[in-house]
């Protein structure tokens, strides 16, 4: 559905809501992201370069069935994905160096 907006301050109102919408779905991306740090045995499993091209092939395809720019939506997803394996690889490193339960 398209989004007809009849001034500026409707598209900003727009882009606001949306903008709170992404926010909370990066939050529950990112909870997952350090879930998966648990999972992951070494610092190349976290950087898993063949899963990050799989995740941008993956997007693109859904920007262009959205009718949205493929190109776009790769830079903004590379940015995330590059921010999330550091705060990915923190957490990695402070699960390595914990002691162990007995």
């Amino acid at each position: 559905m398209d989004i007809r907006c009849t001034s500026l301050e409707e598209v900003r109102q727009g882009i606001d809501e949306i903008d709170r919408s992404l926010v909370s779905l990066l939050a529950k991306r990112g909870r997952l992201v350090t879930q998966a740090a648990a999972f992951k045995k070494t610092t190349d499993d976290v950087r898993a370069p063949a899963r990050v091209e799989q995740v941008i092939r993956k997007v693109r395809e859904l920007a262009n069935e959205a009718g949205g720019s493929a190109e776009v939506v790769e830079q903004v997803y590379r940015a995330m994905i590059s921010a999330f394996i550091t705060e990915e690889l923190a957490t990695h490193a402070k699960l390595a160096n914990a002691p162990s339960a007995p």
